[in-house]
């Protein structure tokens, strides 16, 4: 569900998930998946408006995955308030386990509806739900720079399962903090893509793993790379985080952040998806504010991959 971008999807997959549906309400991320895998099953259509009576290949399915919208922390004070898109997205996700009843259930969303006190009325009535209908559960916190993905990203995360299997489901464990993945060892052969001499440079001064890549809303405002304070954490590494390129630096760039916005690289949408650990053949559609809130919102295929693989591994222990 919301499958956006691909990344969930995309490391579903390399974990050895086939999909049996995709579901997105964005035309050009329904381009997206089709682009890169033609055989997908994908509709084009709002989850409040899917009724898995009229898709009965969804019945029964190993995993219900979503990728969903961020619930506002208004939401949370109360949980019935009907015009609230995320919260109803969420609600019609844990809903759909009813019609569908998968064997296991994955939903990523933000942090603070794991853990934080003002979202408990959220994880009741989630938890009531699972509960009636015989799911086990757990929630998560987990950081993609953990799992190889060179960007400090924490989501919040619901694995649920039937069958009395949840005590067969060993959460993936994190990569010495020593082995994390920098932005200069992520983007270093990109970023000397059209001859740059002194990509060396940057990639010594780019040692730290990215700030939380944000995608921003899908109405309004162009591309960059977030907040004043991610703004800041990335001219650390030299990097102008106001916009993105439609290149990178050419052989005779002279790097000088000292000079400000035309001392400093800037990111290209493939870079970020590079950020995102997705491959590099893996194509966005749209124009280049699209395709970058496609990345910025999407879950990091990586991290997707290594909870895939626990799921899987305590479905076949069954």
């Amino acid at each position: 569900m919301c499958s956006g971008g691909g990344g969930l999807a995309l490391g579903l997959e390399t974990a050895g998930f086939r999909p049996v549906l995709l579901l997105d309400r964005l035309a050009q991320a329904c381009d997206t998946l089709r682009l890169n895998r033609p055989d997908w099953p994908v509709l084009r259509t709002d989850l409040l408006d899917f009724d898995p009576a009229d898709h009965t290949e969804s019945y029964d399915v190993d995993l219900l995955s979503a990728g969903l919208p961020r619930v506002k922390a208004a939401a949370a004070v109360n949980r019935t308030r009907s015009n609230d898109q995320e919260l109803n997205l969420l609600a019609a996700t844990v809903m759909l386990a009813h019609g569908v009843r998968p064997r296991a259930i994955l939903i990523e969303n933000l942090v603070d509806l794991a853990q934080k006190d003002n979202y408990q009325p959220i994880r009741d009535f989630i938890e009531g739900e699972l509960t009636h209908l015989g799911y086990q559960f757990r929630w998560l916190v987990v950081d993609a720079a953990d799992f190889g993905v060179p960007q400090t990203r924490k989501s919040g995360i619901l694995v649920a399962f039937r069958d009395r299997l949840l005590d067969r489901f060993h959460p993936p464990g994190p990569m010495p903090l020593h082995e994390r993945i920098t932005v200069g060892t992520a983007l270093r052969r990109s970023m000397a893509a059209r001859g740059w001499q002194g990509v060396e440079r940057w990639a010594h001064q780019a040692d730290a793993v990215a700030p939380t890549l944000v995608g921003g809303s899908m109405d309004r405002g162009g591309a960059d790379l977030g907040p004043s304070g991610t703004k800041r954490a990335w001219a650390r590494m030299g990097v102008y985080a106001g916009s993105l390129a439609d290149q990178v630096p050419g052989p005779h760039f002279e790097w000088n952040p000292a000079l400000g916005r035309e001392g400093m690289v800037q990111l290209t949408v493939e870079q970020t998806a590079i950020l995102q650990s997705f491959p590099p053949e893996w194509l966005f559609a749209g124009r280049k504010t699209m395709r970058y809130r496609q990345i910025g919102h999407a879950t990091p295929p990586r991290v997707a991959q290594v909870l895939g693989q626990a799921i899987r591994a305590a479905l076949a222990a069954n």
